[in-house]
């Protein structure tokens, strides 16, 4: 998959590289450069069926909508994995807290109910498996 992906990257490079010379030269077009301009435009052509004959090598490479829209945004989409990386460790911070929270609920929950309802909790923890000693 790797070389399919660097021959992509290979034939795109050229192709731009292939567009930004047509630019200059429609440029400041002068009609004894209309040659050059016929040959990058047939090299342009031939350049879109190269890409069109690797479309089929990395067809299975799925990319994240949002990459396009950091590319839409001007933004570089190499930093849209240190984002989705540093969101998930965020998200990660908040659900820990959270279940902390809940565990320490559910110790204080367990500590008022079994000095209002000593047998029931007694059974429950039975139940449950759990004969460790309540905080």
């Amino acid at each position: 998959m790797s070389s399919a992906l660097e021959n992509l990257e290979t034939q795109l490079d050229s192709f731009i590289e292939n567009v930004r010379q047509i630019k200059i030269i429609v440029g400041d077009f002068q009609p004894q450069g209309q040659q050059v301009l016929n040959q990058k435009i047939q090299a342009m052509v031939h350049g879109l069926q190269e890409l069109d004959k690797l479309k089929s090598q990395v067809q299975d490479v799925v990319v994240p909508l949002e990459v396009f829209d950091y590319i839409d945004q001007g933004r570089n989409p190499q930093i849209y994995t240190k984002d989705c990386i540093e969101k998930a460790l965020t998200k990660n911070e908040q659900v820990k807290g959270k279940i902390d929270s809940y565990r320490k609920f559910k110790s204080h929950l367990l500590a008022e109910l079994s000095s209002s309802f000593p047998n029931e909790i007694a059974k429950y923890r039975a139940v449950r498996g759990d004969e460790r000693p309540l905080p």
